[in-house]
């Protein structure tokens, strides 16, 4: 395991890495989750095996620290991601995020362009202000203070034991101040950011999600938009081959 501080007072943000040959592959997670349990076994398939592969935490989450004074915004999660990417000479990396993860990745991507080559988006959040249904609106909807007394509990029962099995590793306050920080998006916003990027874009979309909103827009500013068959929210795990074939690039 790897680390770098990332704030004035020397918390640390967290990763592992399996060796192999750059450019890095880059894994982010989404909100309440860990990279490795997310994305380490996608990396085992023969089709994605010898490449540099970085299973980053982010703050608050898994193993990296969780300051009580950050803000957890995309912006503090961007930069935090960042200072991991230089402490490791990672740059021009390959950035395979989830959900919250590929917010942050398109935050990452447009601040420090010289990091990022490539992203592979996997029903990222690219607007501010989801629907109430959104798990990020659930938490957010709760003041501060209620959600670290009584709330983390009550979400940690709701979502069901897969989901919170990663959860109850991320610290309450961080996981409060991240949906909010999510629900409140980025400046410009996610979608615009992505829109404007020149690098290559890949989104998957799982199909029992439903379409994905603004889809053509995407598809006119260069993004490659995939509906992943039989696939949900966490596609790498309910179509792991159609997961690794988009990040070898050949789905």
């Amino acid at each position: 395991m790897r680390q770098a501080a990332f704030d004035s007072r020397g918390s640390h943000i967290r990763w592992t890495e399996a060796p192999g040959a750059e450019s890095a592959r880059v894994y982010l997670h989404g909100l309440g989750s860990m990279s490795a349990v997310y994305h380490a076994h996608i990396t085992a398939r023969p089709e994605l095996t010898g490449r540099r592969s970085l299973f980053v935490d982010l703050p608050g989450h898994g193993t990296s620290d969780r300051p009580r004074d950050f803000g957890y915004t995309l912006d503090d999660h961007a930069h935090a991601v960042a200072v991991a990417l230089d402490s490791a000479g990672v740059t021009s990396a390959e950035v395979i995020a989830h959900s919250m993860g590929g917010a942050v990745a398109i935050v990452l991507a447009h601040r420090r362009p010289d990091l990022v080559s490539r992203l592979v988006l996997t029903e990222a959040n690219l607007d501010a202000f989801p629907p109430s249904t959104a798990a990020s609106s659930g938490i957010a909807a709760f003041e501060e203070e209620a959600f670290v007394d009584e709330g983390y509990a009550r979400v940690l029962d709701a979502v069901g034991p897969l989901w919170a099995a990663t959860m109850r590793l991320t610290d309450p306050r961080a996981l409060h101040r991240s949906a909010v920080g999510l629900c409140r998006g980025s400046s410009p916003v996610m979608r615009t950011l992505l829109e404007g990027l020149s690098v290559d874009r890949t989104f998957l979309q799982g199909e029992n999600s439903g379409e994905l909103a603004g889809r053509e827009s995407l598809e006119a500013a260069g993004v490659r938009v995939v509906t992943v068959p039989g696939a949900g929210h966490n596609v790498m795990f309910d179509q792991p081959g159609a997961f690794a074939a988009a990040i070898a690039g050949t789905l």
